[in-house]
C-alpha cells in the first residue's frame, strides 16, 4: 500500500498523526502531515486507513498495491 497527502487539501488538523504516528510527520510550522514514507510499512496499513478515514479534508489518497 501507498500513501500520499494532497499539500494542498491538508490544513494540519494533525488527526492523521494521532492515528498513525508512525506514517506522517507534521510539520513544525503549520501542522500540515507528509508520508513518513510513500510504502505503508507491514502492519501499519490498518492506522493508515484509519488516518485517512479521520482526515476532514479528505487530504490523505490510498493506493492499494496488488
Amino acid at each position: 500500500m501507498k500513501v500520499r497527502v494532497d499539500s494542498e487539501r491538508c490544513q494540519g488538523h494533525t488527526l492523521c498523526a494521532i492515528s498513525a504516528p508512525d506514517a506522517f510527520e507534521l510539520s513544525d510550522i503549520d501542522g500540515h502531515a507528509t508520508p513518513a514514507s510513500e510504502d505503508v510499512a507491514p502492519g501499519q496499513e490498518d492506522k493508515v486507513r484509519e488516518a485517512a478515514r479521520s482526515c476532514p479534508e479528505r487530504a490523505i489518497t490510498l493506493l492499494d498495491q496488488g
